[in-house]
């Protein structure tokens, strides 16, 4: 069969074919022409178009369509006759298909007009029957939600000024919320770094769906959170960066160089993908608009597909998906959905107060309870407002401490909204892991004696093993979850089987928590956490176990179908060690010891034991609940850095100015266990903390090439700790010290750009044949070589530098550092002690990885200014430079 080019020559060289070759230029050709056009001169035209547009990319030839469109369009304008001939064309649009051969979508039969003596128009099409009609993409982008000031106040903002007119709008996707909502409620969040305004923007798009469509709730809110279920149900969506760049070149008509260069320029997959549909100006059909269920349901049907087919089965989806997206941000935050990194801000305590508010003000058609009155909210002062606002907060993040799953938690708020009865609703429950309660730290053991001065306490030896929360029921079935609420029963199928048995008299179910250690089974002795790593961390066999491990419990917090959070330390610890049975080197109790603050001897002796048998430090627990206790003159009122309300010692910035107005009075030291909490109750005193020799948590997020002989590695590293309220990671520091050669390499293996293979100016001199060729490689590798570097900075880094290239962050690193200084130059705390200087580290070191720790517990900010705050209480008074004379007022 001859080729469409062979047939075009052929046509043209025979000069007695009645019938030359017409195609889709022919027929716009004929509708351009104002009069009485011949067919031999039609005929010649259109050969000669074709020859000459045959070459022409897919974009260019529709661009070229489009334009040749306008302008028949602006001359039926001049005639209402054919203004309403077009307009009842354009009806038909959306039953137009997808052309795979060329990316121009079309429904197959167009209809060639005939020739007539006056202007050619085009004719109103029959029902049933489909006209080609291109779109500008822009014109299909939700035009209604986009006009929605969701950033207002809560108090001004009036949902149901919206809800009937979206309702309408969605009317033909079954009433479903669109996704576009969610996608204003997107740019806004990321669009601001007030956590004021996120809030606000979040409690505002939570109320419109609770209104218009509450079955849309549960969906929006995982989506927003970057998730798509809680981390003890495994839900991965398992796609690499191949299925969302296929997607993308099929979508937007990208070929592999076009789709490097870009990504190469931005750096973000989803900014990526913003670029490559605001490319794609024209469809042939207006997109089925993406809704919040359908594009969750997506997602877990991703996560589902597995074995033969899975592939393919997760590539339509995705393809779906990115042909649907209405406009660049959809196709921008759905990108970064899949992705996994979404990146507005929104953190889970950011969700939960949003949440709370939403349903303060909000409740779905049909509920009845009752709700706060936005005018009589109005008249309320600040702080009253706050207590208003707190009260619902502390209900709603408790039930989900001990129930951490929106998919628990959500549907009984739309029914009873935000009261007591939620906490019963949402209670623990086996099986399903409570986020367990956290210990602050120390710098030495005579801050611990001085903040819990006047208190009984235990000491307990602090394991270096892996924290782990056991439930076993009465059939003895066993869950055993890591601190982050991932399951780990698989990895320990020993503890398994151990745990049924160490049930004393009377234990039917429990919740237990406790340290796994790898030990010497024979003699006891316990082993490092690195040698409890390289045990494998699932489906292990208990006859291929080579590590031995013993649970050391530490405390209970469920027995018998009853919480036990409400109870004293004492009275958990006593039924621990009273309804449980031991079995060395398998199971046992934290070694303790039971001290006041006077007994410093015998706690230092305890401390010296501990670190004696390689443990890392010690804990330390308040024994029995007691309140309102006053501070000691000579300490800081209130040490427990993490909270909202901590106040700060007077310092020489306008931020510490007020910080004699604040109580005098700490916190009360509670013995209750408290999920999700960071209090005073627990104090941690590890070996390496001392008044020398601190040491932080922080997040590698960038380098420079190095120079001389690390002109091959990246260095200095830029490293930054967590803004706990905001979720951004502003920079602390940068770092040349503690490390090796080897850590160089094995870094610069991590974190690599590429910057081995050749640039893209050496690769324009090579032959069209072998750059084609490179270029399919680059695109195919791209994932591979760029998956934890970053071109561009991302819009969660706090820092106005510039390195040589951004890290994807993911790692924490143990810093060790001299003290802590004032820098204009980096954004650590930046507000917290000085309204225009943040906090740096002078001559930081590198120690360590902290495989153990994610990037969500990393070092706060706030905890650094604490750290900043005691180094100035014990130092001396600076001399007063040039350059710090001003620092009064500023």
């Amino acid at each position: 069969m001859a080729s469409p080019a062979k047939k075009r020559k052929l046509n043209k060289d025979n000069k007695q074919s009645a019938i030359p070759s017409r195609g889709l230029e022919y027929f716009f050709a004929k509708q351009n022409k104002n009069g009485y056009t011949s067919n031999a001169n039609t005929d010649q035209e259109t050969a000669g178009a074709t020859e000459g547009d045959h070459e022409m990319t897919d974009e260019a030839l529709a661009m070229k369509l489009q334009a040749e469109w306008d302008a028949e369009v602006a001359a039926e304008r001049r005639n209402d006759q054919a203004l309403q001939q077009t307009e009842s064309a354009k009806s038909h649009a959306d039953a137009v298909a997808t052309d795979n051969t060329c990316g121009i979508q079309d429904t197959g039969q167009i209809e060639v007009p005939k020739k007539s003596a006056s202007p050619v128009s085009l004719p109103a099409e029959p029902k049933g029957k489909s006209t080609l009609s291109l779109q500008s993409v822009a014109a299909s982008v939700d035009t209604v939600s986009e006009s929605i000031p969701m950033d207002q106040s809560p108090l001004t903002f009036d949902p149901s000024a919206f809800v009937s007119q979206l309702k309408e709008h969605w009317a033909s996707e079954d009433g479903s919320a669109s996704y576009a909502l969610l996608t204003r409620c997107f740019v806004l969040v990321s669009s601001t770094s007030s956590r004021i305004k996120i809030v606000d923007t979040l409690v505002n798009c939570l109320r419109i769906i609770i209104e218009a469509d509450p079955e849309s709730l549960l969906p929006a809110v995982w989506l927003a959170t970057n998730s798509i279920s809680p981390p003890y149900i495994s839900l991965e969506l398992g796609l690499g960066g191949s299925a969302i760049s296929k997607a993308l070149k099929q979508v937007c008509g990208l070929d592999n160089r076009s789709l490097k260069a870009i990504y190469d320029k931005y750096g973000d997959a989803g900014d990526v993908a913003f670029e490559a549909k605001k490319k794609q100006s024209f469809t042939l059909r207006k997109p089925k608009p993406l809704t919040i269920k359908g594009v969750y349901q997506a997602l877990v049907k991703i996560a589902s597909s597995q074995g033969q087919g899975s592939a393919e089965t997760k590539q339509r989806i995705v393809d779906r998906l990115l042909h649907d997206a209405r406009g660049g941000e959809e196709s921008r935050f759905i990108v970064r959905t899949l992705c996994q990194h979404l990146r507005i801000g929104a953190v889970k305590t950011t969700m939960l107060i949003a949440l709370s508010r939403a349903f303060l003000l909000s409740r779905p058609p049909g509920a009845d309870f009752e709700l706060k009155s936005t005018e009589e909210l109005s008249k309320l002062k600040k702080e009253e407002l706050a207590e208003v606002w707190g009260r619902a907060e502390e209900i709603v993040k408790a039930c989900f401490a001990r129930r951490p799953n929106y998919s628990d938690l959500i549907p009984v708020m739309l029914e009873i909204g935000v009261c007591d009865e939620l906490l019963l609703r949402c209670g623990l429950t086996l099986h399903i892991p409570l986020r367990p309660m956290l210990g602050s730290i120390t710098r030495d053991l005579s801050e611990m004696l001085t903040k819990l001065q006047g208190r009984d306490f235990a000491c307990e030896f602090k394991y270096d093993g892996q924290r782990a929360q056991v439930h076993c029921d009465e059939k003895g079935k066993v869950s055993i979850f890591s601190r982050h609420l991932e399951v780990m029963t698989d990895k320990y199928p020993d503890l398994v089987d151990l745990v049924p048995k160490i049930r004393g008299e009377g234990v039917s179910s429990f919740i237990m928590e406790g340290e796994v250690v790898a030990v010497d089974r024979q003699t006891g002795e316990l082993k490092t956490f690195q040698t409890l790593t390289n045990r494998a961390r699932k489906d292990v066999a208990i006859g291929s176990i080579t590590i031995d491990v013993c649970l050391f419990a530490f405390d209970l917090m469920y027995l018998n179908g009853q919480p036990l959070l409400d109870r004293s330390f004492r009275e958990r610890r006593d039924m621990l060690k009273s309804l449980f049975t031991e079995i060395p080197h398998h199971f046992t109790w934290v070694k303790n010891l039971d001290a006041t603050s006077q007994d410093s001897d015998a706690v230092l002796d305890f401390f010296k034991q501990a670190t004696d048998i390689k443990c890392e430090g010690i804990m330390v627990k308040i024994l029995d609940n007691l309140h309102d206790l006053p501070a000691p003159a000579h300490v800081d009122s209130n040490q427990d850095t993490t909270s909202e309300n901590t106040p700060t010692a007077k310092s020489k910035g306008k931020a510490n100015s007020t910080a004699s107005e604040k109580k005098t009075r700490r916190k009360p030291l509670l013995a209750t266990y408290e999920p999700d909490k960071r209090l005073d109750s627990w104090l941690k005193v590890k070996k390496d903390y001392s008044a020398s020799f601190d040491t932080l948590d922080l997040v590698p997020i960038a380098g420079w090439h190095g120079q001389g002989r690390k002109a091959k590695w990246w260095s200095p590293i830029l490293l930054a700790c967590r803004n706990e309220e905001t979720g951004q990671l502003e920079a602390v520091c940068k770092c040349i010290s503690g490390f090796t050669d080897a850590f160089y390499k094995a870094n610069k293996a991590h974190y690599d750009d590429g910057s081995g293979e050749p640039d893209a100016d050496d690769r324009n001199e090579q032959d069209d044949e072998q750059v084609d060729e490179e270029a399919n490689r680059d695109a195919e590798d791209v994932e591979k070589r760029y998956k934890n570097i970053r071109r561009t900075k991302p819009s969660f880094v706090e820092y106005n530098g510039h390195p040589d290239v951004w890290f994807e962050p993911q790692e924490v690193w143990e810093m060790a550092f001299a003290d802590i200084t004032l820098s204009p130059t980096y954004t650590a705390a930046i507000g917290l002690v000085s309204q225009d200087r943040g906090l740096s580290m002078r001559f930081p070191r590198f120690l360590k990885k902290r495989d153990d720790k994610g990037i969500d517990e990393a070092s706060t900010s706030e905890f650094l200014a604490g750290l900043w705050r005691k180094q100035e209480a014990k130092a001396p008074p600076p001399p007063i430079k040039e350059d710090d004379e001003d620092e009064d007022d500023g």
